[in-house]
């Protein structure tokens, strides 16, 4: 203990006191995630050094990185009775026949912040209009394609919605912005804050809907000129109005062009950059559903409710969200980027105060790790839930057999290995005609991966995330659709 004490000068001071929390060997790990930290080391490491360091910082986030939210009040079942997933998520816990169902509270990854900030401060318009609305679009090159960028899309509208209260407010934009703005004021729903009736979160928001894997739709996007291009399997291209995809007509649209159409057609297309200045347009002035599907009567600005929203439900500012997830904060805005034009725009905003930075202002902004999509915070929150995910769903741990899933769907899954496998079984003449690519998330018409003769455990780390660590997790989601 006093070898900690007399190493505690070496800990950012704005962590400290999270450290002071921690157990003694977890205090030990922290150190040693935090020296690698400080080198800004772990991505240039070799795969199985930075595979530890990740299976350390992801050990440590388990232990202070999930909060459960009111009280358990299910009851464990025989697992037996219920071979296959429930509609509302009940009986998918390996333990507890509530846990993750529809209704339940939602947890949290940190406690509600604890920010003086108002939430107009500054104000979400100005926000969504000097740092996320789209100046031209920018994709991820070869990268990432939309049917990746449509499966992050399926999880988070299939997952997570927040229940609503029946009071409604409306932002109105500034002046001296407002005519730049798609939309000058709009309304929506308050979140709908509920008592835990516990002493240590006393509020919580309800799921409305259930985040456990599931068969569902997938979501589709579209490109800066409102136009989803559509390549039929000749090889002519055409271009579909937005007007014509939105809703429950669009949703009717889409099934009438066929699976096959629609993956050559998403394949093909880069998907948007995560980047300040990408916004899409069209979501700035955008008629949502509720949650039967149905329009809802007032159009919203997405850029500026998505700011709103997270500071309404306690979502930490940038640096917070970083100290609790013990991560080293910023100081100034260099810290965050080196883009000149975008250090401007943020003291444009929000002056010299770091600490006022938006979560999502602060993901996009922030330097991206070499072959990254994602921002370096962002990917630790993805490191955290997606693999606790997996361990909490008893059809992927417990329930993983052939007596599940059957014995030749079992094979199917265990056989499979990337996303294109899964279209190759359903499509062979597909895949074998428009994809020269590796990866079924690249642009399909990109180069296949050049062959590495160097051991998967020396390679770069930022290389597996991309060919291994991504795909994997997606095929797992997609066999559940496919089979």
């Amino acid at each position: 203990m006093a070898c900690f004490l007399f190493l505690s000068p070496f800990i950012h001071p704005q962590l400290q006191h999270i450290v002071a929390k921690m157990t003694l060997l977890d205090t030990l790990l922290f150190y040693v995630v935090h020296f690698v930290d400080k080198l800004e080391a772990w991505h240039r490491l070799p795969v199985i050094i930075g595979a530890v360091y990740l299976g350390i910082r992801r050990h440590l986030h388990q232990r202070y990185n999930l909060l459960h939210v009111g009280e358990i009040n299910g009851q464990r079942y025989n697992t037996e009775e219920f071979a296959h997933r429930t509609a509302d998520g009940t009986c998918n816990h390996p333990s507890d026949d509530t846990i993750g169902s529809q209704g339940t509270f939602l947890g949290r990854n940190m406690p509600p912040s604890t920010s003086s900030y108002g939430l107009l401060e500054p104000h979400p318009t100005v926000v969504a209009s000097k740092l996320l609305a789209r100046k031209k679009f920018i994709d991820n090159g070869k990268q990432f394609n939309m049917i990746a960028c449509s499966w992050i899309q399926f999880m988070i509208h299939d997952w997570v919605d927040h229940l609503e209260d029946t009071e409604q407010i409306e932002i109105r934009a500034p002046d001296e912005i407002s005519s730049g703005c798609p939309l000058k004021s709009f309304k929506f729903f308050k979140t709908k804050k509920v008592s835990t009736e516990s002493p240590h979160l006393k509020n919580g928001s309800l799921n409305t809907r259930t985040p456990w894997w599931k068969q569902h739709c997938i979501y589709f996007s579209l490109q800066e000129d409102d136009k989803l291009y559509m390549t039929n399997c000749s090889g002519y291209e055409s271009r579909v109005p937005m007007w014509e995809l939105v809703g429950i007509e669009g949703d009717r649209k889409l099934s009438t062009i066929g699976m096959e159409q629609m993956l050559v057609s998403l394949g093909h297309q880069a998907c948007g950059a995560l980047t300040l200045w990408n916004y899409p347009s069209w979501m700035r002035n955008l008629v949502a559903h509720d949650i039967n599907g149905e329009d809802r009567p007032d159009p919203v600005d997405m850029a500026t409710l998505e700011i709103y929203r997270d500071r309404e439900r306690g979502v930490a500012r940038y640096n917070e969200f970083r100290r609790n997830l013990m991560m080293i904060p910023i100081s100034k805005w260099e810290d965050l980027t080196d883009d000149d034009e975008v250090i401007e725009a943020l003291h444009e905003v929000y002056g010299e105060d770091v600490e006022k930075l938006d979560l999502q202002v602060g993901l996009q902004a922030e330097k991206k790790i070499k072959g990254f999509a994602i921002s370096e915070t962002a990917f630790f929150i993805f490191l955290l839930i997606a693999s606790r995910r997996l361990e909490a769903d008893r059809f992927f741990t417990s329930n993983f057999n052939s007596k599940t899933y059957t014995k030749k769907g079992l094979e199917w899954v265990n056989k499979t290995e990337t996303l294109k496998d899964v279209i190759d079984r359903h499509f062979p003449e597909m895949t074998k005609k428009w994809m020269t690519c590796s990866s079924a998330f690249s642009v399909w018409d990109s180069m296949p991966t050049p062959a590495n003769y160097i051991p998967l455990y020396l390679r770069p780390f930022h290389l597996i995330f991309i060919y291994l660590v991504l795909p994997i997790s997606m095929v797992i989601w997609l066999s559940t659709i496919l089979l």
